[in-house]
């Protein structure tokens, strides 16, 4: 029940290059952006932007914070983190497969970009 998600970026130009590629991997469109010098990413009724700060402070992560994005299967999952890391991001945790629990089995992928987000593509098995 989310409305939008949006996160910060010290550097807009290598963000589109790491989101376009993400995105891209995923069957979305390349960002655009707005006047204010924010990406926005629009896919499946959701959209994703990045920004510099509003207040002119440095951009950093949230530590605890995760933005997952949903992903049609296991394939999509990998070919979205290898375009992230080909793109600048770091791929993290444990290798992309299926972690189960509370009754439910989801393949998941981590990545942190490169402004150090940490991002998640996720599929929920049957």
């Amino acid at each position: 029940m989310f409305s939008h998600m949006m996160v910060g970026s010290n550097d807009i130009g290598r963000s589109k290059k790491f989101y376009d590629a993400l995105f891209t991997s995923i069957g979305g469109r390349e960002g655009q952006v707005d006047d204010k010098g924010r990406l926005m990413y629009r896919k499946d009724g959701g959209v994703f932007m990045v920004t510099p700060p509003i207040d002119g402070q440095p951009a950093t992560h949230g530590n605890g914070c995760t933005i997952g994005f949903a992903v049609e299967d296991p394939e999509q999952a990998h070919a979205w983190q290898e375009a992230g890391v080909a793109a600048g991001g770091t791929a993290i945790e444990d290798p992309p497969g299926v972690r189960s629990g509370t009754g439910m089995s989801l393949y998941l992928a981590y990545l942190r970009d490169p402004d150090g987000n940490k991002l998640c593509a996720l599929h929920r098995v049957s």
